[in-house]
């Protein structure tokens, strides 16, 4: 990398980045507040239609692991452009599905591409000078969530308006336009030379070598399964009586986890200053209060909204802070090592997702709050793992 690239003072690209990224990573949730709409439409089953939820998360994962190690050995500037074509295929062939299974095929095809924003953010990584890296990437992960969060309110607006694939259109097309000036736009920074077969086995070392990368990586994961199983069971908890709410209002009830979104840029400035661990515990804690909040929700739609609100904050908060540890680990394999955490985390979400679902089937909103709970109580203990390692080699 060309030590005078950065480009933290170009407020227009940081701001276009910051967009790619939320429209890569909220094309894998419209689906959520749409069960209802797509099971009348298709006339299948709801648990059918809400592994749709679940699909788009393992080819999200399966793009993690294959497609973003990628990042460290071919030219980003075109390679981000090429991801994100592929993404509005796989949403094209969502808007124009006659049935489940070819909905089920353009999200997979979606969800493998649109991995584009996790090879964007280690780009930003090393366009940036070092002290700047927390709040850069902050500003990024902000444009990420909120991306994810407003594409589950303006599916369920376009649904009430229009119809339930105007959603698809829409982000297809929006998709191929920022890909074209991002292409003209990126700036282009040094790659490593390595082969793709050695690319897993430096990614194998680098999991036995850094055991932060793995313990960050896990608590990730179960927390962001905690908030998949909110993902997967909205839909059907807020359909259903006694709120029996329509599409467009579910999605406009999950904008009040934009405030956490939001959070993502201040909490990635403290993190670079050395409070990870503290700021850690304390998304953990807001995380496991989300979840009495949440709880009391399955006959109060005001609790619901302030856990839905909660547990967002303590997601971006434990996320930020995860970002923080592991980019600091090794400079020189930042796109191997967020391939890492990433998959891991989208597995977590993945498995919440699946887990969420059954809960639902088999006990109700109590079993999926207890899941929850468990999932939460989970990323709490390896946070004192991971604490303690770090002061065992401090």
């Amino acid at each position: 990398m060309k030590s005078s690239i950065d480009i933290s003072s170009d407020k227009s690209l940081l701001w276009l980045m910051a967009i790619a990224c939320g429209l890569c990573a909220g094309a894998n949730y419209y689906c959520q507040p749409l069960i209802n709409s797509i099971q009348h439409s298709f006339n299948v089953p709801q648990s059918q239609v809400a592994l749709t939820v679940t699909f788009a998360q393992i080819s999200y994962a399966l793009g993690l692991l294959f497609i973003v190690p990628l990042g460290d050995i071919v030219n980003k500037t075109k390679f981000i452009p090429l991801l994100m074509l592929g993404a509005a295929i796989g949403l094209s062939i969502c808007a124009l599905s006659v049935n489940l299974t070819m909905l089920w095929i353009g999200t997979i095809i979606t969800g493998l591409f649109s991995v584009a924003a996790q090879v964007l953010i280690p780009l930003v990584t090393v366009a940036v000078r070092p002290e700047k890296i927390g709040q850069v990437v902050g500003f990024l992960m902000s444009g990420l969530l909120v991306g994810i969060l407003l594409s589950t309110s303006l599916s369920g607006l376009f649904s009430n308006l229009m119809h339930w694939k105007v959603i698809y259109i829409f982000s297809a097309i929006l998709m191929l336009i920022i890909a074209s000036i991002l292409m003209r736009k990126l700036p282009a920074v040094s790659t490593t030379r390595m082969n793709y077969g050695n690319i897993f086995h430096s990614m194998v070392q680098l999991l036995t070598q850094e055991r932060r990368l793995v313990y960050r990586s896990i608590i990730g994961g179960c927390a962001f399964a905690t908030m998949s199983i909110l993902f997967s069971t909205i839909a059907m908890l807020l359909t259903a009586p006694p709120f029996s709410l329509a599409d467009v209002w579910v999605g406009v009830l999950t904008l009040v986890g934009v405030f956490g979104a939001l959070s993502t840029q201040w909490i990635g400035k403290w993190a670079s200053h050395g409070y990870n661990t503290q700021l850690t515990w304390v998304g953990c804690t807001i995380l496991a209060v989300s979840w009495l909040l949440l709880y009391m929700g399955g006959h109060s739609l005001i609790s619901y909204t302030f856990g839905y609100g909660l547990i967002s904050l303590g997601l971006a908060m434990v996320h930020s802070c995860n970002q923080s540890v592991i980019f600091q680990l090794n400079p020189t394999a930042r796109s191997r090592i967020n391939a890492i955490y990433m998959t891991i985390y989208f597995i977590g979400g993945a498995c919440g997702s699946a887990l969420g679902v059954y809960a639902w089937h088999h006990g109700g909103w109590f079993a999926s709050c207890v899941a929850g709970i468990i999932l939460v109580s989970l990323a709490g203990f390896f946070t004192l793992i991971d604490h303690r390692y770090q002061l065992k080699h401090a």
